[in-house]
């Protein structure tokens, strides 16, 4: 059977959607023998069988969650709040940049360059370490400010380009029709941002899920502190980090799939 019979029967983008799957199943096989291989080497002895209890529990009261998924329930907290006051700090920080005050774009690119050029790891630090004893602010308080400062930083660079690739013409219209600045960012140019930037937005939360894990650094029950708790207690090193990475994973991909509804209900809204 000839590639220019299959290409007629099933169609070019069918054949490269089934290259693309055996791939994917190749490179999976590969990681799966790679473990085996590995675990063979290392005399590891696995057992899963001892993960579920981990993350729930059936008992005389009922159904209850595991230490790991309490600690993704921390998570969540940490990464919901941290991720609006990101889109806050970020689009605060775009419109100081954009804006006539020398101060404000001074404010503004003083924030930025700190906040880009110091790792996260040494932000929270200084953040629990320093301020947090003089203002009395508790360790989540610490993580959330931390973060929130850190991914906001970035936002506000990914909200500044969506807006400033406006055309000229929807500034000079909304301006020609009498509108403030508030109205206009509000009614015309924003609505068409928000449709642009939502795609480098999503990477961006998708960051700050996977960066909430240095939080654990500070003594908070995250999921990534409860993995290293239990791997402590059990020493089942391979199956509590694979178990925690695939939660992430899955976290991160419905972070993903939600926003993919989001963008195809604007273009909708948009046709």
């Amino acid at each position: 059977m000839s590639a220019e019979f299959l290409q007629k029967k099933i169609g070019p983008l069918s054949i490269s959607a089934l290259a693309d799957t055996a791939k994917t199943l190749l490179l999976l096989t590969g990681i799966v023998w790679l473990l085996v291989l590995g675990s063979q080497r290392l005399g590891y002895n696995w057992q899963w069988y001892r993960i579920p209890q981990y993350l729930w529990t059936f008992t005389d009261r009922g159904f209850t969650w595991g230490p790991l998924m309490e600690g993704l329930g921390v998570t969540f907290r940490i990464t919901g709040i941290s991720l609006v006051l990101m889109l806050v700090i970020g689009m605060t920080t775009a419109l100081m940049r954009m804006s006539t005050s020398w101060a404000a774009q001074g404010v503004a690119r003083g924030y930025m360059e700190l906040i880009r050029n110091t790792p996260l790891l040494i932000q929270i630090f200084f953040i629990y370490f320093v301020v947090a004893p003089i203002l009395d602010i508790s360790a989540f308080r610490s993580a959330v400010i931390a973060l929130s400062l850190f991914e906001g930083a970035y936002a506000s660079e990914i909200f500044r380009a969506g807006i400033t690739s406006i055309d000229k013409g929807q500034w000079e219209a909304a301006m020609s029709l009498g509108m403030g600045p508030y109205a206009m960012y509000r009614h015309i140019i924003l609505p068409q941002a928000v449709r642009r930037v939502l795609p480098p937005l999503t990477s961006q939360a998708v960051s700050l899920v996977k960066d909430s894990a240095l939080v654990s650094t500070i003594a908070i029950l995250d999921l990534t502190q409860r993995g290293r708790m239990i791997d402590a207690e059990t020493f089942l090193t391979f199956e509590i980090w694979f178990t925690v990475a695939a939660i992430y994973l899955v976290v991160t991909l419905a972070l993903s799939g939600v926003v993919w509804l989001l963008e195809r209900r604007f273009n909708g809204l948009k046709a």
